[in-house]
């Protein structure tokens, strides 16, 4: 691959282009404003510096950016390549040329995901639009997550199991079929093997079904117990889907001798076996990065889960930061366009100023939101996007994240952070926490009653650390309101406490979160919902085109970057009167009467 700048659009091009989309595109926008985005050279990594001439990396990426916009398959995007006209346009072709092959789209994000570079795009496009004016650190942001189903279809214990053996049959009989064919009888395993699992209905009787998942797991054994023979060809256990098969064998049988002294195999009941945890149990052999989750008592799926970041700013923002009608003019648009048509108000969202994302994150299901709240500020300190003030659901915050995300980060997280549940604190009838009066210096704390603890005990629970505090039994017992304080049988009243500097960060945020002013200001995080629903509609990211984490990130990162194109394009291009005409009659008069 050898860099090159963009082609220039040939002037038959440009005339049909902006006859045909005379308010223009977003593919004609992406040509217009962000052809930095898409150079080759940050693509060069991936790319070797001899041989046949690759398909410019910038332009495929640009393709596969418009085709996350339409949400098209390759075959469509080349088709759409070879056909529209703002395509050609931004690709800067003649609109004789009948671009190439789709295959290569696919070609192209194996070479990304290869070199590690499912985001260089995202990237390029926030460094662009920082250097643009378009986004920067402080403000507000806000961020909130979804479920992402796999694209693998759901498999159930005994699918997994017959479906993971035929996956390795079919390795091995393209990797080494004269080994295979000496170790198995293949007429009979074909028999078995030959068709998909959920090609066929299993047996409804439970008798038969427990008969054949022992047929598959003592095949699972045979098979695997033949790969690792001294005859077998050394390199068989290396084979992606002889792994999965042995991992499958472990999560989901237990082999045991009986009283008889043979070998038994069955499959691993949970309460007398026990199951692997859910980070670490497969759910299909097509996609070992897949896994199953639950939310509430509703949503259950196997797949991923995504973080999407986005820029909120509000009126408060622009005062502080200055006026944006400028970047009207930086994009060839009038500076009044810039400007809205209806005043906003404080705290409310600014039309001057697109959202914009600046972080997209994906992980399997089973990480918590909580896990995911550092990661996202190291990210977005690495582009030099953080905010002044991060807001976030109950899901993200603890005690720890809070803390840190103040002293290393320097914001504010703006979050409902989970209450007390204690008993008292739940019932709210009797002494929480916060009745009793905490001396860190002194390491007694004080009853509403003015008696003191008896012993200050620091240790670790679940790998956190911890302060227990115990009062006196006898104090304890003698306390005329111990139904209000404490149930226990026997002993005193016992605090659980976070070390002083995390302990008083949440309590703070519990106090702030009651108030009024801070229930309005936290309201505008209920906007993330609406990015997600975009997210969802226009992007498909609530369902992984792809197997496997690395391509389900990349299929995100180039789905969010195609939301922010929309974004962008929108605001460029809107006619000066777009907020007015969203405003309902009845608030045009408002504002009319009250100018």
């Amino acid at each position: 691959m050898r860099p090159r700048p963009a082609p220039g659009v040939p002037d038959q091009t440009v005339v049909v282009a902006r006859a045909a989309f005379p308010k223009g595109s977003p593919a004609m926008s992406a040509r217009d404003e962000l052809a930095d985005v898409f150079g080759d050279e940050q693509f060069a990594a991936a790319f070797g510096t001899r041989g046949a001439p690759a398909e410019s990396p910038g332009a495929l990426a640009l393709v596969t950016v418009l085709q996350y916009l339409e949400n098209l398959t390759d075959r469509q995007a080349g088709l759409m390549v070879a056909r529209a006209i703002d395509w050609k346009y931004a690709l800067g072709l003649e609109l004789a040329d009948p671009g190439f092959d789709p295959s290569v789209l696919s070609k192209f994000r194996a070479r990304l995901v290869e070199h590690g570079l499912e985001q260089v795009v995202f990237d390029k496009m926030l460094e662009v639009l920082a250097a643009k004016g378009m986004v920067g650190a402080g403000g507000k942001q806000r961020t909130d997550s979804t479920h992402v189903a796999s694209a693998v279809r759901d498999l159930n214990r005994l699918e997994l199991a017959g479906e993971s053996v035929r996956a390795c049959l079919e390795a091995l009989a393209a990797a080494a079929p004269d080994w295979l064919a000496s170790v198995i009888e293949v007429s009979e395993w074909s028999t078995r093997y030959g068709a998909r699992v959920d090609s066929w209905r299993l047996p409804t009787s439970a008798t038969k079904r427990e008969r054949l998942a022992q047929l598959y797991g003592g095949d699972a054994l045979a098979l695997l117990r033949a790969i690792h023979a001294e005859t077998a060809p050394p390199w068989l256990p290396e084979l992606p889907a002889v792994q999965v098969l042995h991992a499958m064998l472990i999560q989901n049988y237990y082999i045991h001798t009986n009283a008889r002294g043979r070998e038994v195999i069955s499959r691993r009941e949970p309460e007398e076996h026990g199951l692997p945890p859910a980070h670490h149990r497969l759910s299909s052999p097509y996609d070992t990065d897949a896994r199953w989750a639950a939310k509430g008592e509703d949503l259950f799926w196997c797949g991923y889960k995504l973080h999407l970041t986005e820029t909120c700013y509000t009126a408060d923002d622009t005062a502080d930061h200055g006026n944006d009608g400028d970047h009207g003019n930086d994009h060839g648009n009038d500076g009044d366009k810039a400007e809205p048509a209806v005043r906003c108000e404080p705290d409310q969202p600014d039309p001057r100023r697109p959202n914009l994302i600046t972080n997209v994150a994906t992980t399997a299901s089973t990480v918590p939101d909580v896990k995911m709240t550092t990661p996202i500020h190291r990210e977005l300190a690495r582009r030099h996007l953080l905010p002044a003030e991060h807001y976030v659901d109950s899901g993200y915050p603890c005690a720890e994240v809070i803390e840190q995300a103040h002293r290393q980060f320097g914001l504010t997280l703006v979050t409902p952070a989970l209450l007390d549940t204690s008993r008292q604190a739940r019932a709210g009838d009797g002494f929480d926490k916060t009745a009793f009066t905490i001396d860190w210096q002194t390491r007694q704390v004080r009853c509403p009653k003015g008696q003191s603890s008896a012993t200050w005990s620091p240790a670790r629970q679940r790998g956190t650390e911890v302060i227990v505090v115990k009062f006196d039994t006898a104090t304890c017992r003698a306390c005329p309101v111990r139904d209000q304080c404490t149930t226990a049988a026997r002993g005193g009243r016992q605090l659980t406490l976070r070390p002083q500097q995390l302990h008083q960060a949440l309590a703070r945020a519990r106090a702030e979160q009651t108030t009024d002013t801070w229930k309005s200001k936290y309201a505008i995080r209920a906007g993330a919902e609406a990015t997600i629903h975009q997210a969802v509609t226009t992007g498909g990211m609530r369902r992984a085109r792809y197997r496997g984490l690395p391509k389900v990130a990349l299929q995100h990162a180039f789905a969010a970057t195609a939301i922010n194109l929309i974004r962008l394009h929108e605001w460029w291009t809107r006619p000066p009167l777009h907020s007015a005409r969203k405003a309902s009659h009845l608030t045009r008069l408002n504002h009319a009467l009250a100018a």
